[in-house]
């Protein structure tokens, strides 16, 4: 379940912007999230992820390859991948007009027009990102492994006492519900 975000050049900002669509303020957008939340929930369908909801065993394995930053190929109109290569983890992003990825696939076998390696702080902030989202949270080794540094305690310490995120044992952290709500500015604290 998505929130609507309004874009730049599409009809939803046009009437936006004519005040003839009117979007929730952040606080009335939280209160909808956590009535979702609590809905989704009553009727066996947890969220895994802050957007997905599946009864437990019927996760999307998938998605779940992005959230747990795993690998994947992009393939067709505006894919983006990311995989491991020499050790380090590659961007793809594929043309995003079909017609012109179709003749660029004709002409030299694939549609990629765009990619990068990420360096190790743009990988450990991607893990953090991703990772995050999931109700399991994210194995804070692997997180040292990316950036080279574990995650600084006193904004741990910080962050749980705010009740924004928890620990699982002594290997995992999870982002709270209060937490989901504010997940961006989350991560941006933590990725500091």
């Amino acid at each position: 379940l998505y929130q609507l975000t309004i874009e730049e050049g599409t009809p939803f900002h046009a009437l936006h912007a004519a005040k003839k669509f009117i979007i929730p303020d952040n606080d009335h957008a939280a209160d909808l999230y956590a009535l979702t939340q609590e809905i989704t929930s009553a009727h066996g369908l947890p969220a895994y992820e802050i957007s997905n909801h599946a009864r437990p065993g019927a996760e999307s394995r998938h998605n779940l390859t992005y959230w747990r930053y795993g690998e994947y190929v992009g393939v067709g109109p505006g894919a983006h991948g990311r995989f491991v290569e020499n050790g380090r983890r590659t961007v793809t992003i594929a043309e995003r007009m079909p017609e012109t990825w179709a003749n660029l696939v004709e002409a030299k076998g694939h549609g990629v027009t765009g990619g990068e390696i990420l360096t190790r702080s743009e990988e450990a902030d991607e893990f953090l990102l991703m990772g995050l989202r999931l109700a399991e949270g994210i194995d804070l080794s692997r997180y040292e492994t990316f950036s080279g540094r574990g995650l600084s305690s006193a904004r741990l310490s910080m962050l749980q006492g705010e009740g924004l995120v928890a620990p699982i044992g002594n290997s995992r952290l999870r982002a709270t519900a209060a937490g989901m709500i504010v997940l961006d500015a989350v991560v941006a604290d933590l990725a500091r």
